[in-house]
Order: C-alpha cells, then sequence, then structure tokens
C-alpha cells in the first residue's frame, strides 16, 4: 500500500458534506485499504465559518474555495455545494490543475454537464456524480458500466422522495395534497419553499442526466417536460383506484418506437397496482430499467439525506481514488449517438379524463364525436350521476395510446362543448 495520502478538498459541509467528512474520517482505515492507498480530508471550504462542525478541526475550515481547489496538493474536490455558480467555474478550476472531481450536483449537471464532460476530458482527469441522482441507489455506475454493452429503451422511476411521501399519504391516507404536504415538511422531508420537488424541477435534472446516459445523447434540463403534482387531488386517487391504479410523479426517459429520437418527460401519472414502482412507498425512491437483453431491472432504496447521499459520494471517492492511483481514468460522456430529443406533442402516451357534464342523452355521443375527430381511440367509458346544481354527472373516459399532441388537442375541443361544464382532471396513464 501507498503511504502518501490521496488529499481531498470539500467543498461545502452541509447535510451531505458533513456526513462524507465524517465517513472519511471514522472509516479512514477501511478506504484506505479498499483504495490502496490513505485519503486525507486536507481542507473543507464553507460560507459560515464560525459554525461548530463536530468532528472538522477548526484548522481545515475555509472560506476560500478558489484557493483550496488551486492549492497544488489536493488530488480529488468533493462539490457538494449545489447550484450552478460558483460550483461549475470551481470543478472547471480542479480540472485545470489536475484535480478530479466528485459531485452530487444534479442541476449543473443537468444544464451544463458537456462543458464539465470537455473539461474533465482535456485535462485527463475524472467527473463522477453517482450521488446526483436518486441518492444511496446505485444507478448511474450501473447505467454507465454495467449495462454499457447493452441497448437500453426506457428508464421510469421516481427520483424525489419529497413527492412519493406525498402522493402516498394521499393515496393511504385520504389526505389532501396541503395536509399531505404539511406532514411532509414538518418530519423534515420538505423544505420551507418545496417548489423544486412539488413542480418537478428536481425530477427533470435527473430526468435529463438518466436520459443523456442511457440513451448515449446530449439530454438537457430544458429538452426535459415537465408538470407538477400540485393539482392532484383525492378525487384523482379515487378514480385511480377504480381503475386498481395509484398515482407517483414519473421521471420517464425513453426511445421513439423507430428508435430515431428520445424523449424526457417529468408528470404525474397512474400506474397499475400490479408494477413494481407503484409500492415504493414513503420517501424511496425507485428506478425502473428496460434493456433489450438484460430485461426489466429495478433500482430501489432511500433517495436523499445525508447518511445515503454520503455514501455514493464515497462510493465514486473510492473509483477516482482508485484511478488516481492506477494514472486511469473512469468513463467520459458517450453521446456519439446524438439522437434528437422529440417534444412532449409526439409522445404517444394515454390520458385518464374526468369531465362533469349535463345528464341528458346524447352527452356520450358528442364526447365520443369529438375523440373520433382528433384520432384518439376510447378504452373505456364510466358515468355516474352527480346532482349537485348544475353539474349532473360525471363522465371518466380512458383513453388508449396517441400522440399527447392529439389529446390535448381532444381535451380542448371537450371543453368547447356546451354539454361540458368542466374538466375536472386530466392525468397520464403509464406502466402497461
Amino acid at each position: 500500500m501507498r503511504t502518501r495520502p490521496l488529499k481531498v478538498a470539500l467543498l461545502g459541509c452541509g447535510v451531505v458534506g458533513s456526513e462524507v467528512a465524517r465517513i472519511m474520517t471514522t472509516h479512514a482505515a477501511d478506504l484506505a485499504a479498499r483504495i490502496g492507498a490513505p485519503v486525507e480530508l486536507a481542507g473543507v471550504a464553507v460560507r459560515r465559518p464560525d459554525k461548530v462542525r463536530e468532528g472538522i478541526a477548526p484548522e481545515l475550515i475555509t472560506t476560500d474555495a478558489t484557493a483550496l481547489v488551486k492549492r497544488g496538493d489536493i488530488d480529488v474536490v468533493v462539490e457538494v455545494i449545489g447550484g450552478v455558480e460558483p460550483a461549475r467555474s470551481l470543478i472547471t478550476t480542479a480540472f485545470e490543475h489536475g484535480v478530479s472531481v466528485v459531485s452530487a450536483n444534479k442541476a449543473l449537471l443537468a444544464q451544463d454537464g458537456a462543458s464539465l464532460y470537455a473539461a474533465a476530458e482535456r485535462h485527463g482527469q475524472d467527473l463522477y456524480y453517482e450521488a446526483a441522482v436518486a441518492g444511496a441507489i446505485p444507478l448511474i455506475r450501473p447505467l454507465r458500466e454495467s449495462l454499457a454493452g447493452d441497448k437500453i429503451n426506457r428508464v421510469m422511476g421516481i427520483v424525489n422522495g419529497t413527492t412519493n411521501f406525498i402522493l402516498d399519504k394521499m393515496d393511504t391516507s385520504g389526505a389532501g395534497y396541503s395536509e399531505a404536504l404539511d406532514e411532509a415538511t414538518a418530519l423534515g422531508y420538505a423544505e420551507a419553499d418545496p417548489t423544486a420537488d412539488v413542480e418537478g424541477f428536481d425530477a427533470a435534472a435527473k430526468a435529463a442526466i438518466l436520459a443523456g446516459i442511457a440513451f448515449h445523447t446530449r439530454v438537457r434540463l430544458d429538452d426535459v417536460y415537465r408538470e407538477g403534482m400540485t393539482e392532484v387531488t383525492a378525487a384523482d386517487f379515487a378514480s385511480a383506484k377504480r381503475m386498481g391504479c395509484t398515482i407517483k410523479l414519473l421521471a420517464i426517459c425513453e426511445r421513439s418506437a423507430d428508435g430515431a429520437s428520445v424523449t424526457a418527460r417529468v408528470h404525474p401519472a397512474m400506474i397499475p397496482l400490479s408494477h413494481p414502482l407503484a409500492s415504493v412507498r414513503e420517501a424511496y425512491n425507485a428506478v425502473f430499467v428496460e434493456a433489450e437483453a438484460a430485461g426489466r431491472l429495478m433500482f430501489y432504496g432511500p433517495g436523499a439525506g445525508g447518511s445515503p447521499t454520503a455514501s455514493a459520494v464515497l462510493g465514486d471517492l473510492v473509483a477516482v481514488c482508485r484511478n488516481k492511483l492506477n494514472e486511469a481514468n473512469g468513463p467520459g460522456e458517450s453521446a456519439y449517438t446524438q439522437l434528437p430529443v422529440s417534444p412532449m406533442g409526439e409522445v404517444v402516451t394515454r390520458y385518464h379524463i374526468s369531465l362533469d357534464v349535463a345528464d341528458k342523452p346524447g352527452v356520450l355521443a358528442q364526447v365520443a364525436t369529438v375523440f373520433a375527430e382528433h384520432g384518439v381511440s376510447i378504452d373505456t367509458v364510466r358515468q355516474q350521476g352527480r346532482p349537485d346544481g348544475d353539474i349532473e354527472a360525471s363522465l371518466v373516459v380512458v383513453t388508449h395510446r396517441a400522440p399527447d399532441a392529439a389529446l390535448s388537442g381532444t381535451v380542448e375541443a371537450l371543453r368547447q362543448l356546451d354539454t361540458v361544464r368542466g374538466v375536472a382532471s386530466i392525468m397520464r396513464v403509464e406502466g402497461e
């Protein structure tokens, strides 16, 4: 074993960073044995230097992250500060100074991963980011390495623990959205401002990363179609249960049927209770991968939190340090297919549509005509009386698969019918 330690600079010491530092200290002997050399925490860049950080020597703390990265004796930078800047500049500077990087920064990778890959390759350094998607779940490395010889056709998963907790509570307890969000906040699953989670921004960034790796093409955050889940209601869950389904916020990345393009999207969807993702409870994550040779695979586990995310960071740190010792590099960007990303309107989906209608003869015929005029085939229809004033009946239509643009056009045409009082809810149906 080499006796000279590999030196690590830690950028950020919040929930995840502090756990990384703790594990590096408490498991130092094991890490050294697995790597083949000791690893040493050489500096920690923070914004608030006066905060007490248990287990970290005060002399390691600095507010000058750039100086730490440029110091000259650093082998690996671990970036867990998040956001686009200054993270992007710091990572680029690390590469320029011969330093490899382990990052958990999904937002930066989704927005500007190509330039980071290019900088890493230009300077002969590694960029690892297992912790950027699905916390402790080994997912990035299996996609980049274990399945590198296979053809992946679809990746579909629950990649945000906050939204899964909220939807699970709505499903199991009958709570409304606001009530379930309050519980998630009280338990620490939701931030004070939950917008990034509940509006799907967090999941969209992860979808961009997964699609890029799975399909060997560049997919940016702007390419991902996104819908939040704030409009999901208890009535939607009641409808889902009548269909033998539940509702999840899904990140879906898939090849087109002809293989000439890819799509990436995030939105709430009904999925059958028989699908493996339907049983993912609380704040857990799970990702379902469909590959030509390997078949169907599911990766499941805690998708967030200090210890789970730190576990993924440390796994990357071990791999990068081994590469340093062997003067080798791990996999870089694979974007050779250069497939276009199709807009959402071209995606073939199914819809569950709930309409408030007048209860009189001919209504169903009018509705069916609108679907036919837009080339959308109806799978099932259910109607029930609702004697509550102007709204006399509820009509639930489930479609066969059709281009999303045709389905959207159908909904807009339905709104124009005099007999349709309103569109109570619209939701896609997946996983069949």
